[in-house]
């Protein structure tokens, strides 16, 4: 059985949106946001999209789960990325000011030398990429948690999309936490009978091994949940002609205003950017280049 995030109606101005307006936004706000490296006008996107979270009235309680796996994620990457130094080089920035160097440090078996130049472009980028990161993920956060799961797929077909592909959003959307509804319940009937995922040993490739416990059910599951939705589809005919919907959504002055904003910030950053060119690369502080050049 599919299952959906942890909804709950609030009677809040974010809820009482129209689900295709806010859709519209966060589509057009994504779009902005990715023209942009200058950290000024990224951490205002991500005072925009933490507005819209904290009027949406979500807990902690309700999201934690989400935030530390994503959080995780985007450190993780971040750290990657500031120590590689790929991804920032010749894209949004193409000179480099040395901070400090650390290393080099000499790997005992190879031989290999690694050292790490810090310096305030790569910094700044990797403050900016983190920024950005955030600022993406407060406003897919806010989507799944507000809007009312029955509306998935009416809110999609109300964009115009097909009814088929309407359909296959509604069903992605509910994926995920059926995914981790049926992991829990392996892991659960697994520990039932005796294994301890807690105690796994050896190198990398013998813990996946190890894990097929878990795996394999959870696949196969989602393999056959898949063909049970295709069978119940096909018997009911689905794709033969034009569907209907039991909801019907109709826009209200508020959704054409956002809409309107949405539009408006999408069409003016990409303005900005054509005429501002610089603003789409790394922006650094003047103190963190004083602090450069008195080394």
């Amino acid at each position: 059985m599919l299952i959906t995030w942890k909804y709950r109606e609030r009677d809040t101005i974010i809820q009482r949106l129209d689900p295709r307006a806010r859709i519209i936004f966060m589509l057009a706000m994504l779009i902005s946001i990715i023209q942009f490296w200058d950290l000024r006008i990224v951490l205002g996107f991500l005072a925009l999209a933490l507005a819209q979270y904290f009027l949406a009235r979500l807990t902690w309680r309700e999201t934690r789960r989400a935030w530390i796996l994503i959080s995780i994620l985007i450190v993780s990457m971040t750290i990657l990325t500031f120590l590689t130094g790929r991804g920032g080089v010749s894209t949004a920035y193409f000179e480099e000011h040395l901070i400090t160097r650390l290393g080099p440090l000499s790997l005992p078996i190879v031989g290999w030398q690694i050292g790490l130049d810090i310096t305030v472009e790569k910094t700044v980028f990797a403050v900016s990429q983190m920024a950005r990161m955030f600022a993406i993920t407060t406003l897919a956060i806010t989507v799944p948690y507000t809007i009312d799961p029955s509306l998935y797929g009416v809110t999609f077909r109300g964009l115009g999309l097909p009814d088929k592909f309407a359909y296959a959003m509604d069903l992605a959307f509910r994926f995920v936490p059926t995914l981790g509804r049926d992991f829990s319940i392996t892991l659960d009937s697994q520990r039932a009978r005796g294994y301890e995922v807690e105690k796994l040993e050896g190198g990398l490739i013998a813990q996946i091994r190890k894990l097929a416990p878990l795996i394999v059910p959870v696949t196969i599951n989602a393999i056959v949940s898949g063909e049970d939705i295709i069978d119940a589809m096909d018997l009911r005919c689905f794709g033969i002609g034009k569907r209907t919907w039991l909801q019907k959504l109709e826009y209200k002055k508020a959704d054409w205003a956002l809409i309107a904003f949405s539009v408006a910030m999408f069409f003016g950053c990409t303005v900005v950017r054509v005429a501002f060119p610089a603003l789409g690369y790394v922006w650094v502080p003047q103190w963190m280049l004083n602090l450069a050049t008195m080394r």
